[in-house]
């Protein structure tokens, strides 16, 4: 199949990203807009601007029929999602591909069924993979709480449907079981309109790796090496790099051909990241699988030279890997840190306003920023608060983290808050020089917030 044009449906940084590699090959590019949005890269790069509405810009971005409807009147033969909004919605990815747009990803079935954390964890376990000790309620609901008692504490609770560490609890004594788990409950219908839940150990002080994997659907599925990911806030990402510090090349390659296995049971077709909690003792088992372009996915191309995006399209256009695994090189270090317009010195609460000044430090082939702002723009309520992505690169870890150190002294904004000085205290920290990290780094060493 030909694809000569590119709708885009997402906004931001990662939508000027997406353009970026589909004008560099060559497609005429379109991209959706809110009223309520300014003007930022995505639309200066953009050949065409798609207008949506809605009771509030999310609910716009989320409006299947609207899209939909967008990408057939302006011709687009395909949709690139992005990440969030709609990029794992398989209702979203049938929709178009009953309209004969194709869908820049995996097919609704794979979404739908790697999109539901109990089935995808069921479907893992099936096939022999690793996966953690756990108790599913939709096995008997009846005996959800007495089943997840013998899983033994600490406990884990998580929504079957959930995603960026909503509605998910830890529990250690049982006394607070019951009340936790109908917390998560409201938590999970309250943000994915789906109450159901299951249950795993709770696995002290790991560490979160995941492994990024392409698939061209006709069976070839190679990985893009690891990114370890445990400088987590609330389960959120903040710092990511590749390759992990943790691990032996020997431990790499186990996880690495683990998560190819596992893309390889579910046919997977385009990029994909397969996610792993990692113990103290070396044992991982499957977390989740992220069926869109992940936040962190710079981080990998730095360090391989491959551009993730044009093979997502590539292969969406029907064409097969051409390369193996044998030809995704493992070379250098990189890191990157995710710039909030939030205050740290108030536990984080997002900041919003006017870009009064914005200043990012100067890019090479060391340092790479991504962004969807521009000086004098408005960081909005509406959305996500992330400013920027900077990304650094090194032979060594020490090499990499200097640099990006380096590219957060020269980064300047005025306007809102932001909490560059946090990730900077991060990369001057002893445990992360010393790769001593997990996903309890943050809640131990600042225990009452950054000050």
């Amino acid at each position: 199949m030909t694809i000569s044009k590119l709708l885009v449906a997402n906004r931001g940084e990662i939508a000027a990203r997406v353009l970026r590699t589909a004008k560099a090959r060559g497609l005429a590019t379109a991209v959706l807009s809110h009223v309520a949005e300014q003007e930022g890269p995505a639309h200066l790069i953009a050949d065409e601007i798609v207008m949506i509405e809605g009771p509030t810009p999310v609910a716009a971005y989320l409006d299947i029929p609207q899209i939909v409807e967008a990408a057939k009147k302006i011709g687009a033969d395909a949709v690139h999602p992005g990440y969030g909004f709609l990029s794992e919605n398989p209702a979203f990815v049938a929709a178009l591909e009953e309209a004969g747009v194709t869908f820049v990803g995996p097919t609704s079935e794979t979404i739908d069924l790697m999109g539901d954390k109990v089935r995808a964890r069921a479907f893992v376990e099936e096939h022999g993979f690793p996966v953690a000790p756990s108790a599913i309620e939709d096995d008997d609901p009846a005996s959800f709480v007495e089943r997840a008692r013998t899983v033994g504490y600490p406990l884990l609770i998580k929504p079957s449907a959930g995603g960026g560490g909503k509605g998910m609890r830890i529990v250690r004594e049982d006394s607070t079981l019951e009340t936790e788990i109908e917390t998560a409950r409201r938590e999970g219908v309250r943000y994915f309109g789906d109450g159901r839940l299951f249950v795993e150990c709770y696995i002290e002080r790991p560490r979160h790796i995941e492994v990024q994997v392409m698939g061209d659907g006709q069976g070839n599925v190679v990985h893009f090496w690891e990114r370890e990911c445990s400088i987590q806030r609330r389960f959120q990402k903040i710092i990511e790099e590749t390759p992990s510090p943790a691990l032996t090349p020997e431990q790499r390659d186990e996880i690495c051909e683990t998560a190819v296995g596992i893309a390889r049971a579910v046919k997977y077709r385009g990029a994909g990241t397969v996610e792993f909690i990692y113990a103290q003792d070396g044992a991982f088992y499957f977390l989740e699988m992220n069926t869109r372009l992940q936040v962190e996915h710079p981080v990998t191309e730095k360090i391989t030279g491959l551009d993730l995006v044009e093979w997502m399209i590539r292969i969406a256009a029907g064409e097969n890997l051409s390369f193996t695994q044998d030809d995704i090189p493992l070379q250098g270090w990189s890191i990157e840190a995710r710039i909030y317009a939030e205050d740290p010195l108030r536990n984080f609460l997002p900041s919003s306003g006017r870009l009064i000044r914005y200043r990012p430090p100067t890019q090479d082939d060391t340092l790479r920023v991504d962004t969807g702002v521009v000086e004098g723009g408005e960081i909005s309520i509406h959305y996500d608060p992330m400013i920027a992505k900077v990304i650094s690169f090194g032979a060594t870890r020490e090499e990499a983290t200097k640099r990006m150190s380096g590219a957060l002294d020269e980064f300047y904004i005025q306007g809102v808050s932001h909490n560059i000085g946090f990730l900077a205290a991060l990369m001057a920290h002893p445990r992360f020089a010393e790769g001593r990290i997990s996903t309890d780094f943050i809640a131990e060493e600042y225990p009452d917030g950054f000050h």
